[in-house]
């Protein structure tokens, strides 16, 4: 096993553009690659969640994923109260998981959306943050961070869209997409 991140550092990738999620999977690979032990949570993510990064990590020893979310998108006209109850039980095992210091690195992917659409609580992310040892660090993925977590941030990172093959109607592509 290596030694931990010292200090450990507080990572969003937001935006409109690809690559948050993947950028996030990149770095747990690193992490894990160095002997780290490493959490993924997915939030809005279920237990269907079977994409290529998923299938790949679960086979790296040092690597936790979890999912907590239903079968589908979740869209703010139609939040039901068992997306409220997964992600809860998402923001439990966080909080537990980053004060721990049982990881060196947890990946809370969905998180802003989950927070954007009221499955998260601010304070609840705020809280989790605010309870990290100095070694753990903790990455937040996907469109519509918070600004307020950006003074926590040690590094922000913005995903801009400029050109993307949805807008000439190709689907998502198993291998590159999901």
């Amino acid at each position: 096993m290596s030694e931990p991140l010292n200090p450990g550092s507080v990572i969003i990738y937001t935006g409109n553009g690809k690559g948050k999620t993947t950028a996030a999977v990149g770095a747990a690979v690193r992490a894990a690659g160095h002997g780290l032990n490493v959490l993924i949570i997915h939030f809005m993510k279920g237990l269907d969640y079977t994409h290529g990064e998923t299938q790949a990590l679960a086979c790296l020893p040092n690597v936790t994923i979890k999912s907590f979310g239903q079968k589908g998108w979740v869209k703010k006209n139609n939040i039901r109260p068992e997306f409220i109850n997964q992600a809860r039980r998402g923001m439990n095992l966080a909080e537990q998981a980053v004060g721990s210091g049982e990881y060196d690195l947890v990946v809370l992917d969905e998180i802003n959306p989950a927070q954007n659409l009221g499955l998260v609580n601010l304070e609840d992310i705020e809280k989790t943050l605010g309870s990290r040892p100095e070694k753990v660090s903790v990455i937040m993925t996907g469109r519509n961070a918070d600004e307020r977590l950006f003074g926590m941030a040690d590094i922000v990172t913005e995903m801009k869209n400029i050109k993307h093959p949805y807008k000439t109607k190709i689907p998502a592509r198993k291998g590159l997409e999901y």
